[in-house]
């Protein structure tokens, strides 16, 4: 049986992830089906396995279910179950995904690649607690909570016809939203440093070093469209090719295909006409440029980082001590 444990992998600070997590805590406590929604890579099966941990049905089965790698025929088989003899190579009865998670929580997840004969199935066994298995004709009463979760826009599916509205109503009951990586960059070096320690125990070091400045500054920047699991990826990468596991990590393998020799498609191959690079207007004032420039760059900084100066440093390669000066000399607020 899994335990309590299994739910607190997770790991940000961010005010948009925690006002996420109360979110979570909130719809805990209720049967009623659930969708995690949000992009690719962000967390949404540890915040649907969070949602069974903290309910009252936590010490019951949960059981998970990839949509997506199922076929129509199986998919229907392993969420309903069969009878022996329901189709060819059917030998014995087959109990399906909604009797095993009788009394705990069942978990859909890529929610949106259901077939729409399995989706009305699926509404019959929320709005009436009743499933049959796949050639038989006994209804069979089963108490399950649905978390689904998808990256996928249900609403735009369902006004194509592609997913079922009187399911989608049922499911969103409540509707969590993941926030993307990029909307917590408060949690990138905290995520990074943990992800860097489980490697480098891994790798059986006895330590792990650390990030230095530039590599932590690199991690701030980047703008992780494959959010949390893009991340726990690079540094993996990044800490196993690291030359000497005592001295910290100054190079970001950003890029897995990064090499000198990195093939090129056709059109990437053709030789490029060099860059036409905005020509200043002149006469200007250098200086005023140049200050104009500084106090834009430390603006944005403070702006992307929620006014954290340390973050804020960070992210422009500076420490910290040198960023508070230059707020002094620009005289610029670190306060929103």
């Amino acid at each position: 049986m899994p335990s309590r444990s299994e739910s607190q992998q997770i790991i940000g600070e961010a005010p948009a992830f925690l006002e996420m997590l109360e979110h979570v805590s909130r719809a805990a406590t209720l049967s009623k089906p659930v969708l995690v929604v949000g992009e690719r890579g962000t967390g949404k099966e540890l915040i649907a396995s969070r949602l069974h941990f903290l309910s009252d049905r936590w010490e019951q089965r949960v059981v998970k279910v990839n949509c997506a790698a199922l076929t129509e025929t199986i998919l229907e088989s392993e969420l309903f179950g069969h009878e022996a003899g329901a189709f060819t190579g059917a030998a014995k009865t087959h109990i399906g995904h909604f009797e095993r998670a009788d009394g705990g929580t069942l978990i859909l997840d890529e929610l949106a690649t259901i077939p729409l004969r399995t989706q009305e199935k699926i509404l019959r066994a929320i709005e009436y607690g009743e499933v049959q298995r796949v050639g038989g004709s006994e209804t069979l009463q089963v108490d399950v909570r649905i978390v689904g979760s998808t990256n996928a826009d249900l609403q735009s599916l369902t006004a194509e016809g592609r997913f079922r509205k009187d399911l989608l109503d049922r499911l969103a009951f409540d509707v969590i939203t993941v926030p993307p990586l990029r909307e917590r960059v408060e949690d990138i070096l905290p995520l990074a440093n943990a992800f860097a320690i489980h490697m480098a125990s891994e790798l059986k070091w006895s330590y792990f070093p650390g990030f230095s400045p530039r590599a932590s500054s690199a991690l701030l920047r980047n703008h992780w469209p494959g959010n949390v699991r893009e991340l726990k990826n690079t540094i993996e990468r990044s800490v196993y090719r690291a030359k000497d596991p005592e001295k910290p990590i100054s190079r970001i393998a950003l890029d897995p295909f990064d090499s000198p020799f990195r093939m090129a498609d056709n059109e990437s191959a053709r030789p490029q006409l060099p860059a036409q690079r905005k020509k200043p207007l002149l006469p200007t004032d250098l200086h005023q440029r140049l200050v104009d420039t500084e106090t834009e760059l430390l603006q944005a900084a403070l702006e992307k980082s929620r006014f954290n100066q340390r973050l804020a440093a960070d992210l422009l390669g500076l420490s910290y001590h040198q960023f508070r000066g230059k707020l002094r000399k620009f005289k610029l607020s670190s306060k929103p």
